[in-house]
């Protein structure tokens, strides 16, 4: 009877510590549980402690979160004093036990505390939410910053390229699924099921995301693709209805034409750079008969940016042809020439090709994000194209311009080292050809820093 009697024994200690961890709020404050979880060593109650911090933290409102977060960021941070005391021993005695020391008391406590509550099943999905949810209050409360810096230290670990799978995604996968990549496409939206059949069922489209196995259900960032006989210069020829879907065998360019991140709590966590150069490779692999790997991407600050230089409008030449632009933007018919003057669709290549190897920001990098992203990967830039996107957004953005950025796979590392190095942006002879001449000089100065 014994063993019974002590089995009994166990599971009565573990209920007493699972009635003690839900007490009500009163009776132990987030400070205490928090501090109990650091200090507990067994694995079962740190398992039900750490299961009650992320379940009362979820019946938080606003205002909670907050106090929350400032919790974490006040109690749990780190001993400047305490960090120079043992960095000046160290100093003079590099022993081991002296440099575990300093690494243990270096690392602000709440990191530890977050990867106590990441043991928990399914706690990984809820702390990204977590700081889904601190990411807007940094504005008002940037001293947050520092807590916001410790979940980005620990997602870029636990979110290594090294955990991640790739995967298709087609028009057979869970309607779960298909119904999030609804819901995340950040580009260009998808307006419903017919929409995305659209996207998915043709033998010359392609989806791929990557997961992580803690979210092995929900993307974290997923990329369309669409297969083409020649490079495109407009969505609305990529996406239309009536298009007549080409044998995989007849395409010779691969279309990046949508990437969307589907995790805002996972911000300033890279994986587009990683996805799309996958994806080519496994694409140039599978079907080898592609020669073109391309984007079709937005420029999403291209009018700000116009509406930011005055020197622009003193040009009398260029602004006539951007006010014939400016109105194509809100809903006018295409434009054509000015008497005696630039069509608005010169002009509007022109700006983009000043604005997109001109305009830096004080780094050295384009003021462009979408720039930023694809060259900084390596690619470069290859085409601008006119009335390439009619939608709402696209002309309220850039008056309907896309660009083209090339991905060659035998150059991407080459253009990568150059871009990161030395900020040099490899583009196109087509694309250099439009910029100002020498006369416009005005519009060459004044671009940093505007954006």
């Amino acid at each position: 009877m014994k063993p019974v009697s002590s089995l009994q024994d166990f599971l009565s200690s573990i209920f007493e510590r699972g009635v003690a961890i839900a007490r009500p709020r009163e009776e132990r404050s987030f400070l205490d549980l928090c501090e109990s979880l650091l200090s507990e060593r067994g694995e079962v109650s740190g398992h039900l402690i750490a299961s009650a911090i992320l379940t009362r933290y979820e019946a938080l409102d606003a205002a909670g979160r907050r106090d929350f977060f400032k919790m974490l960021n006040e109690s749990f941070d780190i001993d400047p004093g305490a960090i120079a005391g043992i960095a000046q021993e160290y100093a003079q005695d590099r022993s081991v036990h002296n440099y575990a020391r300093l690494l243990g008391i270096a690392e602000p406590r709440r990191q530890e505390l977050l990867r106590r509550l990441n043991r928990v099943s399914g706690a990984t999905a809820r702390l990204v939410k977590m700081r889904e949810e601190l990411l807007p209050l940094l504005a008002a409360e940037p001293q947050l910053e520092r807590t916001d810096r410790d979940f980005q230290h620990l997602f870029a670990s636990w979110f290594n390229r090294g955990f991640l799978e790739l995967r298709p995604i087609d028009w057979d996968a869970p309607a779960r699924l298909l119904e999030k990549i609804i819901d995340y496409e950040a580009v260009h939206a998808i307006n419903d099921w017919d929409d995305l059949r659209r996207r998915m069922q043709p033998a010359d489209r392609r989806c791929f995301a990557f997961f992580h196995p803690a979210m092995p259900s929900d993307p974290l960032i997923f990329v369309e693709v669409a297969l083409t006989g020649e490079i495109p210069g407009s969505i609305q020829d990529v996406l239309a209805e009536n298009r007549e879907p080409i044998a995989e065998s007849e395409a010779n360019t691969a279309v990046f034409y949508s990437i969307s991140n589907c995790q805002s709590g996972l911000r300033g966590v890279s994986f587009g750079n990683f996805l799309i150069k996958q994806v080519a490779s496994d694409l140039a692999e599978s079907l080898p008969q592609l020669r073109n790997f391309v984007t079709l991407s937005p420029v999403p600050g291209l009018m700000r940016w116009i509406a930011g230089h005055p020197a622009i409008e003193d040009d009398s030449e260029l602004g006539d042809a951007l006010r014939i632009a400016a109105a194509y933007a809100a809903g006018a018919p295409p434009p054509g020439e000015n008497e005696g003057g630039m069509a608005a669709e010169d002009v509007m290549q022109m700006l983009a090709a000043a604005y997109l190897l001109e305009a830096k920001r004080d780094d050295g990098q384009p003021v462009d994000p979408v720039a930023r992203f694809h060259l900084g990967n390596g690619a470069s830039l290859e085409a601008i194209h006119f009335g390439a996107d009619t939608s709402a957004k696209g002309l309220r953005e850039s008056a309907s311009v896309m660009v083209n950025y090339r991905y060659d796979l035998k150059k991407v590392e080459e253009n990568h080292e150059s871009y990161a190095h030395q900020r040099r942006v490899t583009a196109s002879r087509a694309v250099r050809s439009l910029l100002p001449k020498p006369s416009r000089n005005v519009l060459r100065r004044g671009v940093t820093n505007n954006g």
